[in-house]
């Protein structure tokens, strides 16, 4: 099987990519979810309807010590790994990781 009629067959299994966003507070996830969706207004982050190719889950960030918030995205992970639809299957998490860089040239 060539590599297009590969990702052709995927992208037919594959209609909707679901990504859930995680980090610490103000860590850059929904900065990195408006670069992505190209757009300086909130992003569309969950379309029950169907129309996009992407679905976004951007979950609150979290601060040490909350178990709670930990214990719902634990759930969650949980729940879309038993999915049986691919649909309802988390196909990746992105967890920005908050860098600095030195304003001095070395």
């Amino acid at each position: 099987m060539s590599d297009i009629a590969a990702a052709s067959k995927l992208h037919d299994k594959y209609t909707r990519f679901r990504i859930l966003v995680i980090g610490r507070t103000n860590a850059g996830k929904t900065t990195l979810l408006k670069r992505v969706c190209n757009t300086t207004e909130e992003p569309c982050i969950y379309d029950d309807q169907g129309k996009n190719l992407f679905i976004f889950h951007d979950s609150p960030g979290f601060e040490a010590g909350d178990e709670a918030q930990l214990k719902t995205v634990q759930e969650f992970i949980r729940k879309c790994a038993n999915a049986t639809e691919v649909y309802d299957q988390l196909h990746a998490i992105w967890s920005p990781i908050l860098t600095f860089i030195s304003a001095h040239s070395y």
